[in-house]
């Protein structure tokens, strides 16, 4: 049963709510209500079909349908639906089961209109907009834009069909103009043209919106990007990659309702849904015996040539005879746009007459040499062979050297890279403005810098001229060279790079970078030129996000270091590289920390103290990740001794993150906060904030800053923070976001907030799921098993968790493992399985001493005496010993959140003995102390025990 299709605008209304279903919100009476997605999605199936019984079955394929789940799922996420619709509650009925058959929505409904200016609207900005401008004049295509413009309205995938040149990219440009404003200018130009490698084009288009990529497929995270967006994507020049494109474009349009795509390429993508617009070279006039002037202007082939003739320059004063010329050379380059266009172009050096002859003898000869290739092929390959022959030796050499060159370049790389000893920049500069003119080198602004670019058929079509082999070493060296220093100069500008049009020169160059390391590392390459563009490019690497090609080249680097290079800088950045990447995509292991250890090693060696500094700060990460919080202190005090001599701003904040966490961990609350305070205080320099090997310390002084402020029992504080912290991740979709989802929703579960630490772990579990990225998936299945044991399901979901553990121990992500067994302890207990939680309670212990994790000592202190409560027997030492200790620790600390749960069990505890009035003076000081987030768990057992004991001293 598929969800019904509504209107923009369309809305379904039930009781007292209201649901937007391609807003995706759900609002009771005005208010948005929260809902996990999943939640919302079952929601949405069940609206759409009212009154009709829809199978588990059906209804996990709907909600899940690109991943196997069982039917447990099902179960939970429809319990936290019934409960935000408030289904059962006061005689409310929304949803019913049917016992062994499925479910059905049943309380009446009816459809409104929601109010599109409404601030559940978006009208946020679309900064990745870039589609190109149009031409001043389009010719003999009006009627093609109009009815692409329909298709496109009507039909959410169109692919321009037709051969080389005949017009496909001008076609798309235009049509997606007209259309724009339907997307609300939410238009996305996608130009693979400069993609050889057809693994990249999800990658390309991800790039293009902003997207990090962490793993080689990167189709998977582009569509959760889409999923919710309603946008037009322009795919040009699919050909070459066509099979990999198709892939992405079926994944993107069954799971994005709201994409529209418009693709160019010379062969259909061949998936369902696909509509295609065969694109014709211009109509020419029949081949008669004469022709009138004035018929040059109903046919938009010689209409183009007169124009782009005139246009370049030429003379013209067409008579009868020349009208016939015109139809001639119109017919012979079969009507194709770019043939005609570098024909055009020439009358004004050659005549009309001589233009002709030209033609005529250059095609001749190639017809008779390529009789095997399509007919489409002939005729532009022929309209570049005669126009490579019209230029002169100087344009010929300057056009085959530009071909090294993918996608577009500015004029300072063609003057740098095609300029030699032979051939001075003067030379290169008057004949690349030549080859502007003769069409055989397309420019166009992008920013506020001219770019240029050869035509993907010219670059192919040059590639194949000859170029001796002395030569082609000379040129692959200077681009590589050339590419090497650019990111040198401009690389660290990438972080602060927001929309499409900011990023194109490093996407571009990013692009260039593949091809330079693919000579570099190749038969004929230089390998120790390719060492030092991997150490230049990785860093860029890393902030891009695409970190399995940051291990990828940084692991061929490495291979390739000789003598000249061990030791020194080069490879001091390729080890760090090498290191964080390898960490991230697999996970830790002996040789990740192996590499930031060699890379520290030449730091110190190289008395490099900056460098050594900032490498302590992905060697504390990977430490901390593993769960040594002593080593994690070791590091942080290092780092804080190194940065204290050196007064780099970066360095210093990095030092204070790095102590102000360890200080977190080991239960140092108060110098946690005041060494934090400076990282976070606003109007910090740009340069606080750089990232340097991968370890962004800004936002983990974030996360240590709001986990503080909850153990310190500053609970609506550390709910703010973590909201930010949320959009930050949404925006910067780096590796780094994993480590805030996570941190945030573990602060979220021990302050009790279940459903929106749920809402925010869907979605990380699904991006673990497509990225297979390292141990984060059994890190979202153990939250996952938290949550159920928190609300009840004991039993289920400490068998899980104590699966993910095992998992976690393997992977040697030890990060949380603590706080799990904190979980399943109190999971344990409430079973009656006391035996259990004591074991795991006196394992916890020899951890906490062995890590250093001495933050969590009150919590476990507090479990245990709840264990002896509840289990006496076990021990000799009473329960209330360790709440005692537990209370002690807590305020020692400065540990609210830990104060009040030990001081509600103990105050409890002294009810039931008798001793109420010292519970109430115990507890009450404490309660009232702690005036924020008294909707939490915590804070409401206190104030529940709280009204027991004045109800016992009436």
């Amino acid at each position: 049963m598929a969800i019904e299709v509504v209107a923009d605008n369309q809305a379904y209304r039930f009781g007292p709510f209201t649901l937007a279903v391609n807003e995706r919100l759900l609002s009771r009476n005005g208010t948005p209500t929260d809902l996990g997605g999943r939640a919302l999605d079952i929601l949405i199936a069940l609206v759409s079909a009212p009154n009709e019984i829809i199978s588990k079955k059906d209804l996990m394929l709907q909600v899940w349908p690109d991943a196997v789940v069982e039917e447990g799922s099902l179960r939970f996420h429809m319990t936290g639906l019934r409960k935000a619709l408030g289904d059962g509650e006061d005689g409310a009925r929304y949803i019913t089961t049917v016992p062994g058959r499925g479910y059905c929505f049943v309380a009446p409904i009816s459809r409104t209109f929601v109010d599109r200016g409404s601030a559940s609207a978006s009208t946020d900005a679309f900064p990745h907009a870039n589609l190109p401008p149009l031409l001043g004049r389009m010719v003999g295509r009006d009627v093609d834009v109009l009815k692409l413009a329909a298709q496109l309205t009507d039909s959410r995938l169109v692919t321009i069909v037709g051969h080389g040149g005949v017009g496909k990219t001008t076609l798309a440009i235009a049509a997606a103009h007209h259309v724009a404003d339907q997307f609300d200018g939410h238009v996305l130009f996608v130009d693979f043209g400069a993609i050889g490698d057809a693994r990249l084009a999800a990658t390309t288009v991800a790039t293009l919106l902003g997207l990090s990529i962490q793993a080689d497929d990167a189709t998977p995270e582009l569509v959760r990007f889409l999923k919710d967006k309603h946008i037009l994507l322009v795919l040009d020049t699919c050909e070459h990659v066509v099979e990999a494109i198709a892939t992405t474009v079926m994944s993107i349009l069954n799971s994005a309702p709201q994409v529209h795509i418009l693709a160019t390429s010379r062969e259909t993508l061949r998936i369902e849904g696909e509509r295609v617009y065969r694109l014709d070279a211009l109509a020419c006039p029949p081949d008669v015996p004469e022709i009138s002037v004035a018929a040059l202007q109903d046919f938009p082939a010689t209409q183009l040539f007169v124009e782009r003739a005139v246009a370049g320059g030429a003379q013209l004063d067409v008579n009868g005879a020349q009208a016939a010329i015109v139809c001639e050379i119109c017919r012979k380059l079969d009507g194709v746009a770019l043939a005609i266009e570098l024909a055009a172009r020439r009358v004004e050096t050659y005549g009309l007459e001589q233009t002709a002859a030209l033609l005529d003898q250059q095609l001749t000869l190639l017809w008779q040499g390529l009789r095997s290739a399509p007919p489409r092929q002939q005729t532009l390959q022929a309209t570049l062979d005669w126009s490579y022959g019209l230029l002169s030796d100087l344009e010929r050499t300057v056009l085959r050297r530009l071909a090294v060159f993918v996608g577009n370049f500015p004029l300072d790389a063609a003057l740098e890279v095609v300029a030699s000893e032979t051939l001075d920049r003067a030379s290169v500069f008057a004949a690349i403005d030549s080859l502007v003119e003769k069409s055989m080198v397309a420019a166009r602004p992008l920013g506020a810098m001219m770019r240029y670019r050869l035509l993907d058929t010219t670059r192919a079509y040059v590639l194949d001229r000859g170029k001796d082999d002395d030569e082609r070493t000379d040129l692959s060296s200077r681009h590589a060279a050339y590419c090497r220093v650019w990111f040198e100069q401009n690389g660290s500008e990438w972080s602060s790079l927001s929309t499409a049009t900011e990023r194109a020169p490093h996407f571009n160059a990013i692009n260039n970078v593949r091809s330079a390391l693919e000579w570099c590392f190749g038969e004929t390459g230089d390998a120790s030129m390719g060492v030092g563009l991997v150490a230049a490019v990785a860093p860029v690497f890393r902030a891009m996000g695409l970190l399995p090609e940051c291990h990828r080249w940084t692991e061929r680097a490495l291979q390739s270091i000789d003598e000249t290079t061990r030791g020194g800088n080069e490879e001091m950045q390729l080890q760090a590289s090498f290191g964080v990447s390898l960490m991230f995509t697999q996970g830790h292991n002996d040789m990740s920390a192996a590499a930031l250890n060699r890379s520290l090693e030449i730091a110190q060696a190289r008395g490099d103290y900056l460098n050594a500094a900032r490498l302590l700060g992905p060697l504390y990460f990977f430490h901390l990740r593993s769960g040594e919080f002593r080593r994690c202190l070791q590091y942080a005090e290092r780092c804080f001794e190194i940065a204290g001599s050196l007064g780099d701003p970066a360095a210093t904040a990095l030092s204070h993150t790095l102590l102000g966490l360890s200080y977190c961990l080991v239960g140092r609350l108060g110098e946690a906060r005041t060494t934090l305070a400076p990282v976070l205080e606003p109007g910090r320099s740009p340069a606080s904030k750089q990232i340097h090997y991968g370890f962004d310390h800004y936002t983990w002084a974030g996360i240590g800053w709001s986990t503080t402020l909850w153990l310190q029992g500053y609970r609506d504080q550390a709910r703010a923070v973590i909201r930010q912290a949320f959009k930050d991740a949404e925006t910067i979709r780096h590796p780094v976001s994993f480590a805030i989802s996570l941190s945030s929703i573990a602060t979220l579960l021990w302050i009790g907030d279940l459903d929106l630490a749920e809402e925010h772990l869907v979605p990380f579990i699904t991006r673990a799921e497509t990225l297979s990225f390292g141990p984060y998936l059994p890190m979202g299945h153990a939250f996952r098993a938290e949550i159920a044991i928190r609300r009840g399901d004991v039993e289920v979901g400490a068998a899980a968790l104590q699966r993910q553990l095992e998992n976690l121990h393997v992977a040697r992500f030890e990060l949380f493992t603590i706080r799990f067994q904190f979980v399943l302890i109190a999971g344990f207990v409430s079973i009656g399985r006391y035996t259990d939680a004591w074991s795991l309670a006196e394992e916890t212990a020899q951890l906490i001493e062995d890590k250093g994790y001495f933050s969590y000592l009150p919590e476990l202190l507090r479990l245990r005496g709840s264990i002896l409560l509840a289990a006496p027997e076990l021990s000799n030492m009473d329960g209330e010993t360790y709440l005692t200790q537990s209370l002690q620790m807590s305020r020692d600390q400065g540990a609210g959140s830990w104060e009040v749960r030990a001081a509600t069990d103990l105050a409890r505890l002294w009810a039931g003995q008798g001793r109420s009035t010292e519970a109430t003076e115990l507890l009450r000081p404490i309660f009232e102390r702690l005036t924020e987030g008294r909707d939490t768990p915590d804070l409401k057992a206190a104030a529940e025990a709280l009204e027991k004991l004045a109800h016992r001293g009436r």
